[in-house]
């Protein structure tokens, strides 16, 4: 092993010190003495480190400072407590010095550096912390404890924070802890005792760090980033920390808990009390309003420091300054949470990697975090040179000229001007990166003028609660004038502001909302053409504001991924998590924001009204299948499994023939196989008839019960076999005697739609096989053609159209050509699902000719057009011109009409035609008579 190659060299600032380290180590190579004498003429603390440590320099040179440090590390633990102080001091001087020696040569790289710098302080403080509770465990100052438990901190954990828990320690940094117990492992009456105990070892432990001695200090300890520290005691049980950060905790402390890691003690303890901490650090929604917050920090850091003015480079604080160390922390952490909470990548607690991430995931520019991590890396070069002249804890450049000479010499520069241009327009380009970010300069449009109408209806707003706080009121404030501009944009103005209007009313709180059209503009575009388009599309995203977070998530616009990637993404999210409620809540977060992107991609035409369908459908499918696994573990906890292929859940009607609107319900039926006394293998064991219909009520629930995040579904379970009265899961032995025997001919109708979208594949396969061996079966009864008329007639007579523009109900509408398509389907024994393929069955086998079965798709596609599209934009449609000239003219484009006019003859024409069709059809004698 040797030092290492040395690549670069401090000039010497003071060239006699050089040379009298240069003649302490003659016997170095020539380009370690040359290293060695440039660090002593910059710095008289490192000259003096060097002669202190000279012998154990000469061997750690030849060990390479990897092992040299690693040595100096071992042990630590085992040393007792009245000599640890000495023996921390001498690790703290020698691993000091050789990071500093690597740095400077370039031998480590600055994560090497500031790691080594990190594992010593890790090291120090787990030593003095396991060393002091041992201590109390001796006075038995810590109940139902023993020697063993010392080595694990007995219950208390030291959390690092800042840049120790992000292991980016620099060359003469304090360390910032939080000290915490378990209140857990320890019996109530003994808590106080155990408090007491710890709350000495946290004081015993900072001493023994930051004491100075004659032989110096290991590290100066702050402990003020720990809850409300002006009231607080210095270690603080979990539970009482838990509470602060759930009821009190602020944005910078969300921000400083990116960095947090447990570093002595009890590492698993922190790690768990970390991982409860985690929906406080990290918002499930995008959390825009962290930018004002973490702004406001900067500002009164500022303040408090008087680090406002011009740029000067004399004097200039390269850490809290402009264009300093802490705007590109800030910015990495903000935009971290910002983000954070919906993306895990982005939760590294280290700048370099954070930005990495950042830009990898589009949240940055690319180019923006390679600049920024290349300042990052020379300015904490330039602070730790600072840092070494004297071992200070300083980032502050100097003013006097031949000072600036020494930092530029110690950094290699011979040219003290050409450095200070350098830094210069490194700490300018940061600052200019940076500061638009927090601070973006105002809109610069100014209100359109505002008619009478719309000033009265613009003065009530101040009354609505998104605006009840004075924070939200200042956001919109700046938001305000591109707004009113983008909606007196629209075809109709005045209607656009109505609908707006009624989208702020609705809003519950206006913050979050508003500091995401702040910080993106390009949603108040698509908030003011929603409200203008589609105003029951904006009384959803009132009541479900989050929705927005997955427009500016990167891939909204991409193409559909498909059920599958849908639910492997959804499965993903839900394995996640550990507690049940909160899966539940978690699918409906996400099957929210699914839900908007289709209805968004209607809306602006990305999609047709079919692809619309079938990706609501998609959705849901994804919905169920991984909801099903999640629902069935839960309930397996309590019940155990049943022997059998298990359980399979059939979608029916739309969901079956994968064609759903933005509002549709959901016709489920559940199947299940197991022998008929078969019993479940859990604590509370069930027979299997019981078994499945409580693990089917428990799917219901899942889908369908309103938690904290709404519903999924709204689910019918009314097709299943003997309808509201039969079993709400039924056995596939049952399910094929009853279709064979009992069913209606409704029910086999029916039947033709039915699709596997949950649960056993194997069963499925064999439900598959049921469904078309019935329907095989039942195309040869004579009463088929019967019985559809006559249920077409009740039809007619229980659900009539409501109107003309009512493209549901009624003769030669959905429902009605949905049925034509069924009786096709039974009728010809084929097991075909979506109405195009059931008529194309019908066709090939005779049942209908290629005309009639133009006529019924040529009415079908209008209506299911109308439909769909009308659905996106208004529960009901009694006169277009209740859409607004924006939603007329979306269902203008949808359908291919070109006026009002002109649809309502096509319309009222193929309408007429297709129940025409079907009337001919079921006046057909039956093949069979």
């Amino acid at each position: 092993m040797s030092f290492g190659p040395i690549t670069r060299c401090p000039i010497p600032h003071d060239p006699e010190s050089g040379q009298e380290v240069r003649r302490a180590f003659a016997e170095q190579p020539a380009d370690l003495a040359d290293l060695l004498a440039g660090a002593a003429g910059c710095s008289p603390y490192l000259k003096a480190l060097m002669l202190r440590e000279r012998d154990w320099l000469e061997t750690a040179f030849s060990d390479g400072p990897d092992r040299a440090c690693d040595a100096e590390l071992r042990g630590l633990s085992a040393c007792a407590l009245p000599d640890l102080g000495s023996r921390l001091r001498r690790a703290k001087r020698r691993v000091a010095l050789m990071a500093a020696l690597a740095d400077l040569g370039g031998v480590w790289s600055l994560d090497q550096v500031t790691g080594a710098l990190t594992d010593l302080a890790d090291r120090a403080t787990h030593a003095a912390l396991t060393a002091l509770v041992a201590e109390e465990i001796r006075r038995r100052k810590l109940p139902g404890k023993t020697e063993e438990d010392a080595a694990t901190g007995a219950g208390m954990v030291v959390l690092a924070m800042g840049k120790m828990g992000a292991r980016e320690l620099n060359y003469s940094s304090d360390i910032d802890l939080i000290c915490l117990f378990d209140q857990d492992a320890f019996a109530p009456d003994d808590y106080h005792e155990a408090r007491a105990a710890f709350i000495r070892v946290a004081r015993k432990m900072c001493g023994l760090l930051s004491d100075i001695t004659e032989e110096g200090y290991v590290f100066r300890t702050d402990l003020r980033l720990r809850p409300d520290p002006s009231v607080t005691p210095v270690c603080l049980s979990m539970d009482a920390a838990e509470r602060y950060y759930e009821s009190l905790g602020r944005t910078w402390e969300r921000a400083a808990y990116i960095k947090a890691r447990p570093c002595a003690g009890d590492l698993e303890a922190g790690a768990r009390f970390l991982d409860g901490l985690r929906p406080f650090v990290w918002r499930r929604h995008l959390d825009f309003a962290a930018i004002q917050d973490a702004h406001d920090m900067r500002l009164r850091i500022k303040s408090h420091k008087g680090l406002g003015g011009a740029l000067s480079l004399d004097g200039h604080n390269l850490k809290l300054g402009q264009g300093g160390i802490r705007e590109i922390e800030f910015f990495t952490q903000t935009r971290q949470l910002i983000a954070g909470g919906r993306d895990p990548d982005l939760r590294s607690p280290r700048t370099v990697e954070g930005l990495a991430a950042l830009a990898d995931k589009g949240w940055i520019p690319q180019d923006v975090a390679e600049k920024l991590t290349a300042h990052y890396i020379e300015h904490r070069e330039i602070e730790h040179r600072l840092q070494m002249v004297q071992d200070a804890q300083t980032q502050i450049l100097p003013t006097r000229p031949e000072e600036m000479d020494r930092i530029a010499r110690f950094c290699g520069e011979g040219d003290t001007d050409a450095f200070r241009k350098r830094l210069m327009a490194r700490l300018q380009d940061v600052s200019g990166l940076t500061e638009g970010f927090f601070a973006p300069e105002a809109a610069a449009c100014a209100e359109p003028e505002l008619s009478d109408h719309a000033q009265n209806i613009v003065a009530g707003w101040p009354a609505f609660p998104a605006l009840r706080s004075d924070r939200a009121k200042q956001i919109f404030k700046r938001m305000r004038p591109k707004l009113l501009t983008q909606l007196y944009k629209a075809a109709d103005p005045e209607d656009a502001l109505v609908q707006f209007d009624r989208f702020l009313a609705g809003l519950p709180a206006g913050v979050q909302v508003f500091s995401l059209f702040d910080a993106n503009p390009q949603l108040i575009d698509l908030i003011v053409d929603i409200c203008t388009t589609a105003p029951r599309l904006a009384a959803y995203l009132s009541r479900n504001a989050a929705v927005f977070d997955a427009v500016i998530g990167g891939d909204f616009f991409a193409p559909w991924p498909g059920t599958a990637a849908l639910r492997a993404d959804l499965a993903a999210r839900l394995a996640e998590l550990d507690d049940y409620e909160r899966q539940l809540d978690a699918a409906r977060i996400w099957a929210r924001e699914w839900h908007f992107r289709i209805g968004v991609h209607h809306l602006r035409g990305l999609i047709d009204p079919f692809e619309a369908g079938a990706e609501y459908a998609s959705l849901a499918e994804a919905v169920l299948s991984a909801l099903w696994p999640v629902v069935q573990a839960d309930f397996a906890r309590k019940h155990g499994q049943v022997a059998g292929r298990g359980a399979v859940v059939l979608g029916m009607g739309s969901l079956g023939a994968g064609r759903l609107n933005a509002v549709s319900d959901l016709d489920l039926i559940v199947i299940y196989d197991a022998e008929p006394d078969a019993q479940s293998d859990g604590r509370r064991p069930l027979d299997a008839r019981s078994y499945y219909a409580r693990l089917t009520k428990a799917f219901l629930t899942a889908i369908s019960a309103p938690t904290a995040e709404g519903r999924l579904y709204e689910v019918d379970m009314r097709l299943r076999p003997s309808g509201r009265q039969g079993p709400v899961a039924t056995s596939l032995t049952a399910f094929e005697t009853y279709q064979q025997t009992e069913a209606w001919t409704w029910e086999h109708l029916a039947l033709t739609r039915a699709r596997h979208v949950a649960g056993s594949a194997e069963l499925a396969d064999a439900v598959e096989t049921v469904r078309r061996k019935v329907l095989a079966d039942k195309a040869q009864d004579a009463r088929i053609r019967t019985d559809v008329a006559e249920m077409r007639a009740r039809l007619a007579q229980a659900k009539p159209a409501h109107g003309l523009w009512d493209a549901k109900s009624g003769p030669g509408r959905l429902m009605d050509i949905e049925l034509a398509a069924e009786f096709c389907a039974l009728a010809a024994g084929h097991h075909a699902r979506r109405v195009e393929a059931q008529f194309q069955a019908g066709h090939r086998a005779g049942i209908i000719d290629k005309a009639t079965q133009d006529g019924f798709l040529s009415a079908y596609r209008l209506c299911w057009t109308m439909q769909a599209t009308g659905r996106l934009l208004a529960d009901t449609i009694t006169d277009l011109a209740e859409l607004g000239e924006t939603g007329q003219a979306l269902i203008l484009r949808a359908a291919g009409a070109e006026s009002v006019d002109d649809l309502t003859a096509t319309l009222h024409s193929r309408v007429q035609t297709a129940a025409a069709l079907f009337d001919e059809l079921l006046s057909q004698p039956d093949s069979t008579e």
